[in-house]
């Protein structure tokens, strides 16, 4: 079988064409950065040294559109005859499959998550699916071999990639290409390295500021709206008397509690829930937010919400303020909505309700709506990561959106929890790097107190000599660890791919022997090797795992004294008082002794290794019954404070915003000063001599442009002049003249004198058109392959000479 893949393998790469000589499909991908970006990884695949790429992309910047263009260039050129795009949840894949089936319909895309045994040419899975189509976990056999994709793409190439699920790029031969809309430098550098890249140096990258600049994407307008409960809490001395008598009668901590003097900004929308400040919020929104369907209807909405609870009390209240829409326009979106799918194609349609969906973590990312024009953010988010990608929800552009003409030009953002204020000044954040999952803590917490008791063997410790055989010793503790090791080791089955590549090391620790007395080195290697790996040997109860990785931290602690021990027993001597609560439990009344003593701090007095062994073994199958004491929620309605809005500048965006408000005020001047003699040589594409550069430089200095604006000016449109003519356009006449001989003999067909009236128009509107814009819309509205259907080749050669011409002429000036 694997022969087999291998001369398939052979057979595909032997008879593939060169990429260079193949042009992009212009109808797919027909901006700037797409053919940037896909020429770049194209390039990096031609170099046979490096078969892998890593695309940053602004997020909401058309990531899916580029792949669907790569893809395009790939199987044309027999590159690819499969592909695979994996996504790390099903609205991505059911999405990505949608964009593949309207842009490329003849790959024959494939829903792995639906359509298991289904044959294609482009698959679409989440990892978890295709795990498990690896493993043959449905059938018994596998459904993939290793050479059946020649290219897969990983979607939020930032998160998912880690532990077991990087395992399918190992698993597969195959071109690899990772998109991402996380900043280059925020990425954490092992996503670099499964690239085979420099840290910070993708294969391409483009940045929000740019993809804003040059019209790919639309920019925040960021409002900061100050809430005093969001921000300061509850102080009882604020309320008013009324709202003191209410204070009072409330069931604080179950009836039996003191009622406290304040409660805390944190604990707002966590566990107390203020009936006006959810309606303050709202109003906020209904009153200033875009409004659509001439002005009748708020525009597309998403309010990130705090938790489930907090979610569902924001659809409540909007229900009980709007009763006239109840039901129907304000929907919490989460992972634990029923039939979220099919809310979330709804709210993906232009006037389908709901129009305000409140999500919880499931609409911050990888959600494509362009009709989205407000975003509320009514949770705290300090990843900067994460706070980037969901304002990225608001930046995809939609033509039309007010109604003919009247496109989507900016968004609103919302923001009543100083998320705007820490991310302006440029916080680090957190770098929202994956953690290491619980069992693989667990699994090296386990390998360093294993080499700790051994190290105190070697150096004649506490382990030394025999124990009465009922004695709970360091040596038994030892012993029981290393045990446990060992089958979690043996439970590691070989017929995982996972676990496959490491057989090796699973053998020889599956061996009881092997864990008589390991060296450092080899508990390194241990670690290094088999401890991200799944086991059959796994307690279901996480609380339970949890606390043993407390414990067994507090145990490492306390046999190194190091200082940390005392920040640790702050937390176990938490649990165990919490656990005096639930006195009446029968389960928790056995071990009422103990857990007395563990929460004082008497105990704690020269504690030793077989103590908070006991405590451990004995108390880790109560933890879970504190969840049943937590705190109640509560219902306020005291009246909130509503401060002045302000507008806040981004860092990312700032410089994007004011050069577009630069290109606006510069397109109104230099309008209404078309009769300068400078303005007037350049619309009717006459040479421009020095004068004339200076009299341009001197206009857009008048209309308020900057050095930096210049510069950028300069950056984009390769000179300065080339800048003035996208903002007055080009003569008619003039543009007319350039392509007159196209037509000058008078035979011309209606579909030739239609396409030569486009491109006039279009010149006369932006000053120039690149080539390849030829290949989209309105001209492949005349005929689907652009001017080759409309010219013969030699016609076609002079028309893209005619357009260059122009742009020589631009760059002569």
């Amino acid at each position: 079988h694997k022969k087999d893949e291998l001369a398939l393998m052979l057979q595909r790469r032997s008879s593939r064409k060169p990429l260079a000589g193949l042009a992009v499909d212009h109808s797919i991908a027909s901006r700037h950065y797409q053919h940037r970006a896909i020429r770049r990884v194209a390039d990096t695949f031609e170099r046979e040294q490096h078969r892998k790429a890593l695309v940053v992309m602004a997020t909401g910047a058309g990531k899916t559109r580029t792949v669907i263009a790569l893809v395009d260039l790939l199987l044309r050129a027999n590159w690819c005859k499969r592909v695979l795009f994996l996504a790390d949840r099903v609205a991505l894949v059911n999405q990505a499959v949608g964009a593949f089936k309207a842009h490329l319909p003849d790959a024959a895309p494939v829903n792995l998550v639906t359509e298991k045994a289904t044959e294609g040419r482009v698959y679409v899975s989440t990892y978890p699916t295709m795990m498990g189509l690896i493993n043959g976990a449905a059938t018994g056999a596998r459904r993939f071999g290793i050479g059946h994709f020649d290219l897969i793409v990983v979607d939020e190439a930032h998160r998912s990639i880690y532990q077991k699920y990087r395992a399918i790029f190992s698993y597969f031969d195959a071109l690899l290409v990772g998109l991402t809309a996380t900043p280059k430098d925020e990425i954490d550098r092992n996503t670099y390295s499964l690239f085979g890249l420099e840290s910070g140096v993708p294969t391409d990258a483009y940045g929000l500021d740019e993809a804003i600049t040059e019209g790919c994407l639309v920019p925040p307008r960021a409002i900061s709206v100050p809430l005093q409960f969001q921000r300061q809490g509850i102080r009882y001395d604020a309320l008013s008397d009324d709202e003191k008598e209410q204070w009072d009668a409330l069931d604080w901590n179950d009836g039996d509690g003191v009622a406290p003097d304040e409660v805390s900004a944190e604990a707002m929308n966590q566990w107390l829930f203020n009936t006006d400040t959810v309606d303050k919020v709202l109003a906020v929104l209904m009153e200033r937010g875009h409004k659509v369907a001439g002005g009748d209807r708020i525009g597309k909405t998403i309010v990130f919400a705090k938790n489930q609870a907090h979610a569902r009390f924001i659809a409540e209240r909007f229900d009980a303020n709007y009763p006239q829409y109840r039901g129907q326009w304000a929907r919490t979106i989460t992972f634990k909505t029923d039939y979220a799918q099919s809310l979330i194609d709804d709210f993906s349609q232009k006037d389908k309700a709901p129009h305000i969906a409140i999500s919880v973590d499931m609409l911050d990312t990888g959600i494509d709506v362009p009709e989205v024009v407000n975003l509320v953010f009514f949770k705290i988010v300090r990843s900067r990561t994460k706070f980037w990608q969901m304002l990225g929800r608001g930046t995809r552009l939609c033509p039309d959106l007010y109604g003919p003409g009247q496109h989507k030009r900016d968004f609103f953002v919302f923001d009543f929890c100083q998320n705007l204020e820490f991310f302006s000044q440029n916080l680090e954040g957190s770098a929202g790097a994956l953690a290491e999952p619980l069992s693989q803590k667990l699994f090296k917490a386990r390998l360093e107190l294993v080499g700790v008791l051994d190290a105190r063997l070697e150096a004649g410790g506490a382990l030394e000599g025999a124990a009465p055989s009922f004695a709970l010793t360091e040596a038994a503790i030892r012993s029981d660890t290393a045990g446990l090791l060992q089958r979690t080791v043996a439970g590691m089955l070989l017929d995982n791919f996972v676990v496959r590549p490491q057989r090796r090391h699973v053998e020889a620790w599956a061996q009881p022997g092997a864990w008589k007395r390991p060296s450092t080195e080899q508990l390194v290697e241990i670690a290094a090797h088999l401890s991200n790996l799944p086991s059959s040997v796994q307690g279901d109860d996480e609380d339970a795992k949890r606390f043993d990785l407390l414990m067994l931290s507090v145990q490492l602690c306390s046999l190194r004294a190091e200082p940390g021990l005392a920040r640790l027993q702050v937390r176990v001597q938490q649990l165990a008082n919490a656990l005096l609560e639930l006195h009446s439990v029968p389960a928790v009344k056995t071990e009422l002794l103990l857990i007395d003593a563990v929460a004082g701090d008497e105990w704690w007095q020269d504690v030793t290794l077989p103590m908070l062994e006991q405590a451990r073994r004995r108390l880790r199958g109560l933890i879970k019954l504190i969840e049943k004491s937590s705190r109640k929620v509560i219902y306020t309605d005291f009246e909130d404070a509503l401060g002045d809005a302000a507008e806040i500048e981004l860092p990312l965006v700032a410089s994007a915003v004011d050069f577009e408000r630069f290109r606006s005020k510069a397109r109104v001047f230099l309008r209404a000063h078309q009769d300068r003699l400078a303005l007037h040589k350049l619309r009717r594409n006459q040479p421009l001599t020095a004068g004339d550069l200076q009299e341009l430089e001197a206009l857009l200095h008048e209309a308020g442009g900057t050095e930096d604006a210049l510069a950028r000016a300069r950056t984009l449109h390769t000179s300065l002049p080339a800048f003035v003519r996208s903002l007055v356009g080009l003569d008619r006449a003039a543009a007319a003249e350039a392509f007159a001989h196209l037509v000058a003999s008078g035979t011309a067909s209606a579909s030739q004198l239609q396409f030569i009236d486009e491109i006039v128009q279009h010149l006369t509107e932006h000053g120039a058109m690149p080539a390849e814009r030829l290949y989209a819309s309105p001209f492949t509205d005349i005929h689907t392959q652009g001017p080759n259907g409309v010219f013969d080749a030699a016609n076609v050669e002079q028309l893209f000479v005619a357009l260059q011409g122009l742009e020589l002429q631009q760059a002569v000036a």
